[in-house]
């Protein structure tokens, strides 16, 4: 996953080297997000998450990947060239990320919680490995890049050493009108609409936050300095999210889905109000604020797609969570492209106060999930 923002790691010195604008910016993100959602569409189709042998599937990708990543520092970054190898990362994620948490629910028992929790926590340190790389001091932006292909090499050796658990069950019939049950049964509905509104949160926070602390940083500190505390404040926002989703991992299998997912994303919301009045504060203190608005943001994202899983025939659960991350990612393209644009507009201060309305309605989503009957599928019936 470490790919996945090797690019936006290292946009303030492409916007210095290169004058890189907002909207171009911002594309180098979302391009990284239609190559996933279209990479996620194709393998729902055609089942490739239940069909292929999972280890292979995610090796390949993680190759693919990390060479489409290698490749751009050929390539001069304002050209389209540049946004189409961040486009392949993408589609190359779309064999990791669901197959991944497909992979780890095989050895599920009573802790599915904890252990998509585990996976999304793996995600979210690997997400943050990029801005940890473009903070070390006078490392030259394809450095950065370059690091992260690394990673993703490392991957594609690693995953082979996983054994499949007794959960894990292939498909042996597959029809692509399979892909609408995620449409036309409504607990599946429920829980994927509250996925949505988890999302269109927290891809543009994760996006933006270097940038948002940055601006920040310059009102209290000086302007030198402010970039690097920025990206190290935006590897400990992201990064440190896996204490959020363990935390929320363990305490969804114990005390509910329903419940972990409501209170994570009432909270993160409400993150998204109060950024800006903490907009220009000592640096220690808004650093602290988004550290803990990294762990709320993000520990709720591993519990959609166990809800998933739990609510759908074992043969599909890759392709149902492959579906959830199509259309969740989808959405990201949006926020992303939106938070700069906003930026402009009204400045950084209250830039992110508009995403709060996806976790609010998320939250509604799954109080809806919470009082239907199918619910009681969920942690062993914890809900």
């Amino acid at each position: 996953m470490s790919l996945w923002f090797a690019a936006s790691a290292v946009v303030p010195v492409l916007q210095a080297e290169h004058s890189i604008g907002g909207a171009q910016a911002a594309a180098l993100s979302s391009s990284v997000a239609l190559g996933f959602v279209t990479g996620t569409l194709l393998s729902a189709v055609f089942g490739l998450a239940d069909r292929l042998d999972p280890r292979a599937f995610f090796a390949a990708a993680a190759l693919v990947g990390a060479a489409a990543n290698a490749a751009a520092v050929l390539v001069d970054p304002t050209s389209a060239g540049f946004v189409v190898l961040r486009f392949v990362v993408g589609l190359s994620i779309a064999g990791i990320y669901p197959v991944g948490i497909k992979m780890a629910t095989s050895w599920a028992t009573d802790d599915m919680g904890l252990l998509v929790g585990l996976l999304v926590g793996a995600l979210t340190i690997g997400s943050a490995s990029s801005f940890l790389l473009a903070a070390l001091g006078g490392l030259d932006w394809r450095t950065v890049v370059l690091g992260a292909s690394a990673l993703a090499l490392a991957a594609a050796v690693l995953i082979l050493l996983f054994r499949s658990g007794p959960r894990l069950r292939p498909a042996t019939v597959f029809r692509a009108a399979y892909v609408l049950d995620a449409w036309r049964q409504r607990p599946l509905r429920l829980a994927n609409l509250g996925y949505y509104g988890h999302m269109w949160e927290l891809y543009a926070m994760w996006a933006w936050i270097a940038a948002f602390l940055q601006a920040s940083f310059q009102t209290t500190v000086p302007g030198s300095e402010a970039p690097y505390w920025a990206k190290l404040a935006a590897f400990a926002t992201i990064g440190l999210g896996v204490v959020g989703c363990l935390a929320g991992g363990a305490l969804a299998d114990r005390f509910g889905r329903t419940t972990l997912t409501i209170g994570a994303m009432l909270l993160s919301g409400a993150c998204c109000l109060v950024s800006g009045f903490l907009f220009g504060a000592p640096p220690w203190l808004l650093t602290l604020f988004c550290i803990f608005w990294g762990i709320v943001v993000i520990a709720d994202s591993a519990q959609f797609s166990a809800s998933v899983v739990e609510l759908s025939p074992p043969e599909r659960a890759g392709t149902m969570v492959t579906v959830q991350t199509c259309v969740g990612f989808l959405l990201t393209m949006v926020s992303i492209h939106l938070v700069p644009t906003v930026a402009e507009t009204i400045g950084w201060r209250w830039t992110f106060a508009f995403l709060s309305v996806g976790p609010f309605l998320g939250a509604w989503a799954m109080h809806a999930l919470r009082r239907d009957p199918a619910s009681t599928k969920l942690a062993g019936g914890r809900r």
